[in-house]
């Protein structure tokens, strides 16, 4: 299993829309086999920061659904970024 989690930073005018624009995104990936998770979410405290949190069922399913990465128009908008993958060999139910 993969865990990708992290931040994004956008302009904090700016987040709403981005958001908004990775709907399809985040609907996309939810549907692709492999993927067990998939959020962008707007942080309660910090105005720009977008946190990301994927599960993945294995690499192939992960590289299959991120193809050529983010679009132009989304790379523009991210002003910084911490973003993270995770190998994980196991899970445990809490």
């Amino acid at each position: 299993m993969i865990i990708v989690a992290g931040s994004l930073n956008v302009a904090p005018e700016h987040r709403s829309a981005y958001l908004d624009h990775c709907r399809e995104v985040i609907s996309s990936a939810r549907s692709t086999p492999g993927c067990l998770d998939f959020h962008l979410s707007a942080d309660p405290l910090e105005a720009g920061r977008i946190n990301v949190y994927e599960r993945w069922r294995g690499r192939t399913e992960l590289d299959t659904f991120r193809g050529s990465g983010t679009d132009d128009e989304q790379n523009a908008q991210i002003l910084g970024a911490d973003v993270r993958e995770y190998i994980c060999d196991r899970e445990i139910r809490l």
